[in-house]
């Protein structure tokens, strides 16, 4: 793959120029735009931040009054995007969420048709025109699918892996932009345009709320546009605090955990560092020699054993004091029985 592509932090130019397009074929003129979102400190043909290109598409829906840039026949007004991520917000799960969102969608859409359909142990995200083999921009869909998957790894505050993505019309000349995108199985000439998942993952709960929702839409569509990053994740917080200090400065992991007000095993595994798990299988604890047992804060034995691993002593066959039915036998301190066991008359 291309150097250029591996820069995640960038859009390629074409989307730039796509965008730009839509404002020129509703009669406005795009050098203003240019020049708004800073895009004149860019060579022709360059590679721009992701910010950058946020910022033409907010400045673009503001001059438009439109939100999808005036790609379909009804105009989708400034704030309906909120309006539907608060809308999928009623869902308990991501699955309930995405069906909200595409009904959103729908309602104000003329020439579109979004939906969520699943397909065995798949499911996908589907975007097709309202009439039958209509034609349907190609930035359409681009956006459509951009905006809608960025929503669904929002509401569970994780990136949701697409296995495939398909497309309407043939490959167009940027088709490997998508693979850093999308995923890099790519189909195209497809009756609709799609983005497959794995099923599963709609039944993952909701983990935001209007409150959260505020933070996410200030930071739209910046925030999702190539890839989804949980701006509270663990990984990014330390990332941020190692950006404001040299290299030389870092400190140690448990000064960093302590910063964050998290213990380290947490820290670590929001982190994914490998080999500090927060919470050890089995098979680690079999394997565990006493030593660890003794720094986890338990005295060690020579014959230590996991609790799930000791066999329990049987059940004793006394009889309950109210004869209706078997109990153990009670026990004093010592482990031995504190009474002779009620065995019944002789």
């Amino acid at each position: 793959m291309d150097k250029f592509l591996q820069d995640k932090n960038s859009v390629a130019p074409y989307f730039v120029e796509a965008a730009l397009a839509c404002a020129t074929a509703c009669g406005l003129d795009a050098a203003p735009l240019r020049r708004k979102a800073g895009l004149g400190a860019f060579p022709d043909g360059a590679r721009v931040p992701v910010a950058t290109y946020g910022t033409l598409l907010r400045l673009l829906a503001q001059v438009l009054d439109d939100e999808f840039f005036g790609l379909d026949s009804r105009r989708m007004k400034i704030g309906t995007f909120s309006v539907i991520c608060l809308l999928a917000l009623g869902g308990r799960d991501l699955g309930r969420a995405l069906e909200l969102a595409c009904r959103g969608y729908n309602s104000v859409f003329d020439g579109i048709r979004v939906g969520l359909r699943r397909q065995g142990r798949l499911a996908c995200l589907e975007i097709r025109p309202t009439v039958p083999d209509a034609p349907l921009a190609l930035f359409a869909q681009e956006t459509l699918m951009t905006y809608l998957h960025g929503l669904a790894c929002w509401l569970v505050r994780r990136r949701i892996p697409i296995g495939a993505a398909d497309f309407i019309p043939p490959a167009p000349p940027h088709a490997e932009e998508y693979r850093v995108v999308y995923s890099s199985t790519l189909r195209f000439g497809q009756e609709a345009a799609r983005l497959w998942f794995d099923a599963t993952l709609l039944a993952l709960p909701v983990a935001q709320d209007a409150r959260t929702a505020v933070t996410f839409l200030n930071r739209a569509p910046e925030n999702f546009l190539v890839r989804y990053r949980n701006p509270d994740s663990y990984a990014r917080r330390v990332a941020q605090l190692l950006d404001r200090q040299p290299p030389a400065a870092w400190p140690d992991f448990d000064s960093v955990a302590r910063t964050l007000r998290c213990s380290p095993p947490r820290c670590a595994g929001g982190c994914g560092k490998r080999g500090a798990p927060s919470r050890p299988s089995r098979t680690n604890c079999a394997a565990a020699p006493p030593k660890r047992r003794w720094q986890r804060g338990r005295r060690p034995s020579p014959t230590w054993r996991p609790a799930w691993a000791t066999p329990r002593p049987a059940p004793s066959t006394a009889r309950s004091a109210n004869g209706r039915g078997w109990r153990p036998a009670p026990s004093g301190r010592s482990g031995r029985p504190s009474s002779p066991p009620l065995c019944g008359p002789a």
